[in-house]
């Protein structure tokens, strides 16, 4: 049976997942909950809800813009688009996780050498 990832564990990766996402093309809230889901193998799902409290933080950072669709059937779809400090913070980000995973790994499954510690 596969498991789902923890939110808690995610939850530090969220703002990168969604620029990630957009630097990849234009999106809005329904479509890149579809991407997400893609990206984990519907491992992760992200709600809508909280994808727009993201939406609203990466915007007052300015890493993100958004803007109205011109769709001629129903309402209006408001998208978004990675600006280019939003492209410098994912790259920021994603220099910062790879340095963090490797540690990270290391703290949950590196092995202690006892002889250093019998000096102690």
């Amino acid at each position: 049976m596969a498991k789902d990832i923890s939110k808690e564990m995610i939850r530090g990766a969220t703002d990168g997942i969604v620029l990630n996402i957009l630097a990849q093309g234009d999106s809005y809230g329904y479509l890149m909950v579809q991407q997400v889901a893609q990206l984990s193998e519907g491992q992760y799902q992200l709600n809508e809800a909280t994808l727009y409290t993201i939406f609203r933080r990466l915007t007052k950072n300015g890493w993100v813009e958004s803007y109205y669709g011109d769709e001629s059937q129903g309402g209006r779809r408001k998208y978004y688009r990675i600006t280019a400090s939003g492209t410098q913070q994912l790259a920021d980000f994603r220099q910062e996780w790879r340095f963090a995973k490797d540690i990270i790994t290391k703290l949950v499954t590196g092995e202690l050498s006892h002889d250093q510690w019998n000096n102690y």
